[in-house]
């Protein structure tokens, strides 16, 4: 996607961050794009001009959208701002501020958390050549995002609704590890569960579990599914479902046969566990495909919790193989 913005002239935007100082954000030609999601894109502020203030990633949408999906982009990133703005957690991406861009559309300004996201080190690592992530990394992760959804499932009532590697973003080396985009999340209730009947999933695709595809009960273990699936991409390097492929298409020699992906395997697979080749990963490993095992359970019931997670990490206890 290119990168384009919002702004009809290279204007500045004042507004006020949370604590009341104004803000001046740049446009977005005048900042380095870091990513680009469905609808938005994400730029970095340096704020240079004040005396050791750290950066902030800066999320708008872009110029492209049709009008109505603009609208629909955009009342998700108020509900993020509006959202963010009662979240303290060191494994979630803070709120810094929010501001209106000279087009009228609304900007947020978050936590730089780090560059890059979980899945830009995915493909990177893939293009490398390289195998799966270390076990120390995977098990990080693994504990620094079940604390955040610990904290939003039990201090906030909040499902996720969108856990991926694309919404992991990593700093450094793994020296820290944040949840961000939490603009579709929904109200969970005592029971962590969406009551709502109006409330819809929104997700992607190929992390959905079961319940959330076929209309059941949607609870905290959703989000916990879609954590599995993210733990499985840092062992495999690959996105879920999305490798299905036909047979060799005819014609010419070797070099020219190609792949066709099947669609009705792929649809047939969502919600389900992918298969994942243990054995070559080592015992280093068990421990994080145990935990893959348990949070990919089609039953959500069979999921263990946020809490669960934490405690069982955090403890070094034995996983339970639902083997």
């Amino acid at each position: 996607m290119a990168s384009k913005d919002g702004f009809k002239t290279p204007k500045t935007v004042r507004t006020r961050s949370s604590g009341g100082t104004p803000v001046t954000i740049p446009a977005s030609p005048f900042m380095k794009k870091l990513g680009c999601g469905t609808g938005v894109s994400v730029y970095l502020m340096s704020r240079e001009e004040q005396m050791n203030a750290s950066p902030w990633a800066v999320k708008k949408i872009n110029s492209k959208c049709e009008s109505r999906q603009a609208a629909v982009y955009q009342n998700r990133l108020k509900e993020e701002a509006r959202l963010l703005q009662g979240i303290q957690h060191p494994n979630i991406v803070g709120f810094r501020a929010v501001a209106t861009a000279a087009d009228g559309s609304e900007c947020l300004a978050m936590e730089y958390g780090g560059e890059q996201s979980l899945n830009d080190l995915i493909e990177k690592r893939k293009e490398q050549g390289l195998k799966a992530f270390p076990a120390a990394n995977i098990e990080k992760v693994a504990l620094h995002v079940a604390r955040g959804l610990q904290y939003l499932h039990n201090e906030k009532k909040l499902l996720h609704g969108d856990m991926k590697s694309c919404n992991v973003v990593i700093k450094g080396d793994f020296e820290s590890v944040k949840i961000c985009d939490v603009g579709v999340s929904l109200q969970l209730d005592e029971n962590m569960t969406v009551s709502d009947p109006e409330a819809e999933y929104i997700g992607t695709e190929p992390w959905t579990p079961k319940e959330a595809l076929e209309g059941g009960v949607i609870t905290d273990r959703a989000d916990i599914f879609a954590l599995g699936l993210t733990l499985w991409e840092m062992m495999t390097l690959s996105m879920p479902h999305l490798e299905m492929l036909e047979g060799e298409e005819e014609g010419g020699g070797e070099d020219s046969m190609e792949k066709t992906f099947d669609e009705d395997a792929y649809y047939e697979c969502l919600g389900t566990r992918p298969p994942l080749e243990a054995e070559p990963l080592g015992s280093s490993y068990q421990r994080m495909v145990e935990l893959f095992y348990v949070c990919t359970e089609e039953d959500a019931r069979k999921r263990p919790s946020a809490s669960q997670i934490v405690q069982a990490l955090e403890s070094n206890a034995v996983l339970e193989d639902p083997h």
